[in-house]
């Protein structure tokens, strides 16, 4: 259980304030002139050798995305930072509590990441229905470059840079780095063809990264305390500390901290109340957001929380949101919903995508009802085979992956539906 003296989001409740002056109690904006007097390669190596990967659900390496920016600036080519604030994936809220309750955290991670990559400016996207949290976000940036955190000569080390809020308009394609981009620009939100990759011709068609809010704030924290710190935390090649989204049928519904590795039974159990009508009424989890797949309880006794964990029994760690279900859960009707939901969010730019997941989502519905037959589970899972790894964005992999999880943990469960069915009719 993670100690509150390596907690790195002591404010994410908004116990206390979130402006300036109490930012600075708690120790942002602390030595950050110095930080960027520092070289730029040893700020990338820093945040390589604390093993950060990216908290956004892909879970690469951040300095090694960072490395993929040019070091020095190409002539009518700035290079420019984007922080991804959209946090669409169902399930997820944890970037929300940073916006609101640590905006500062993410405003001094930023100007530090992109002194890191020698960039001119940041870009926070964040999503259209994000009210509250984009105001707060505008009044932190307001206050920062008043006094003097922003803007030219930042903090005092002579080097320039601006951040800049653009709101969405809430679409979940979006979140997808290269829709980003498009969306930025001014175009419908739809995702590039890689290469080229955004580090090459990114926003404006200049060099890019785009990193997600949280893997953005942590940078501050990793660089005062040290790498080695934050490699104490976790285990190998999953290390530091994590926000935990935990929703769904348990007593307490909560964001906590926590650290990378963490069994999900103790998560659940410490931070969320237990599992309402206690652990053996546990059905399943998706442990890292809708897209991807679910785990049986009897994975979920035993597994720990991290990237390669998750991996290794076929599902994922994602945005680590933990969506528990019960044995009052229909798990069926359950993965059914998410598949209208990835239908419904599909931009429609490629075939597998655009026509598999209405396919999907339709035998998805007689499969609630049990009036499909047998075979077509197989056909169902065949078709997932072929959205999965053939459309341009990974919105095709996160519409076939809860189905597949769905079958291959409770095919049982559709097939007796499925006799049941068959049965009434036969009366």
């Amino acid at each position: 259980m993670l100690k509150d003296k390596d907690r790195i989001f002591v404010n994410l409740y908004g116990l206390q304030g979130a402006d300036l002056a109490s930012a600075k109690k708690r120790g942002d904006w602390n030595n950050t002139q110095e930080l960027l007097g520092k070289e730029r390669a040893w700020l990338i190596e820093q945040v390589k050798e604390s093993g950060l990967r990216g908290r956004g659900g892909a879970g690469f390496s951040t300095g090694m995305k960072w490395s993929f920016m040019p070091r020095e600036r190409i002539p009518g080519k700035p290079s420019y930072l984007v922080v991804n604030a959209d946090e669409s994936e169902p399930g997820t809220c944890k970037d929300r509590e940073i916006l609101r309750n640590e905006p500062h955290k993410l405003l001094e991670g930023a100007l530090i990441a992109g002194y890191a990559m020698n960039a001119v400016a940041a870009y926070i996207y964040i999503r259209g229905e994000y009210y509250y949290e984009a105001s707060a976000i505008q009044k932190a940036i307001d206050e920062a470059y008043k006094a003097g955190l922003l803007g030219k000569d930042a903090c005092g080390s002579g080097y320039d840079f601006d951040i800049y809020l653009h709101r969405g308009a809430g679409a979940y394609i979006c979140g997808e780095e290269t829709a980003m981009l498009e969306s930025l620009e001014g175009n419908k939100g739809q995702p590039r063809l890689k290469p080229p990759f955004p580090a090459n011709a990114g926003l404006y068609g200049c060099p890019t990264t785009v990193n997600n809010v949280e893997t953005i704030a942590v940078v501050p924290t990793i660089l005062r305390r040290g790498a080695k710190w934050f490699t104490g935390l976790g285990k190998p090649n999953n290390t530091g500390t994590k926000i935990f989204s935990i929703s769904g049928h348990v007593n307490n519904p909560c964001n906590v901290e926590e650290e990378m590795g963490i069994t999900l039974h103790e998560l659940i159990n410490k931070h969320a109340g237990g599992v309402r009508g206690g652990w053996d009424n546990l059905l399943a989890v998706i442990p890292g957001g809708s897209s991807v797949p679910l785990l049986p309880k009897s994975i979920c006794d035993s597994i720990t929380m991290d990237f390669d964990s998750l991996r290794e029994v076929k599902s994922g760690l994602g945005t680590a949101a933990v969506i528990v279900m019960d044995k009052s859960t229909d798990v069926i009707e359950a993965i059914c919903r998410l598949s209208h939901f990835y239908m419904h969010e599909s931009c429609g730019q490629c075939t597998p995508c655009r026509e598999g997941t209405g396919w999907m989502w339709r035998v998805m519905q007689r499969l609630v009802k049990g009036e499909a037959e047998k075979h077509e589970i197989d056909d169902l899972l065949e078709v997932t085979t072929q959205i999965e790894g053939h459309t341009i964005c990974a919105l095709g992999d996160a519409a076939a992956w809860p189905i597949q999880g769905l079958i291959r943990h409770f095919r049982e469960e559709i097939e007796a539906r499925i006799e049941q069915h068959q049965k009434q009719r036969a009366a």
